[in-house]
């Protein structure tokens, strides 16, 4: 199976807490997908169309850039990609996160956070952009799960 890689992008510090604590769960190594320029909240302000996560969400070909690379992606056989939900799917940069590397043989399971849309067609998209790889459907949870409530949930892709 090799290593597992907890990588994942947080804009506003909630699925960071989630992330550490799925990789605590799994013992997984962890990976911040940080973007190249930072988003600021006007950025991020999604009830204006002229925000650049507004405006790269309504661009399916837009790819933000990252500002570093997993060092080894060769060691890891499954990968979680964990996101905050934005328009129903994941966001951009996951996109280019998805791109960025040889996913071929290697399991991904995307979990994601959300005030309470669901991953949409996230894991869809996540295999198109993932030649070669075997794209779980991936869960929603909320920001406060626990260290326990993600080892039970990722156990069922680890056995």
């Amino acid at each position: 199976m090799g290593r597992i890689l907890t990588a994942y992008f947080s804009a506003s510090g909630v699925t960071a807490k989630l992330a550490k604590n799925l990789a605590e769960a799994v013992g997984a190594d962890l990976f911040e997908i940080k973007p190249e320029q930072p988003y600021t909240n006007a950025d991020l302000n999604w009830q204006d169309k002229n925000s650049r996560s507004s405006v790269e969400m309504n661009d399916r070909s837009c790819r933000p850039a990252i500002s570093s690379r997993v060092k080894d992606m060769g060691q890891y056989g499954v990968i979680f990609v964990g996101f905050p939900i934005w328009w129903y799917r994941e966001p951009s940069i996951i996109d280019t996160f998805m791109e960025s590397y040889d996913f071929s043989g290697k399991t991904v399971i995307p979990f994601a956070t959300s005030g309470g849309s669901g991953l949409g067609d996230s894991a869809k998209n996540m295999q198109t952009l993932a030649k070669g790889a075997k794209v779980e459907d991936g869960q929603r949870f909320d920001g406060g799960a626990s260290v326990s409530e993600l080892k039970k949930w990722a156990d069922t892709f680890l056995m």
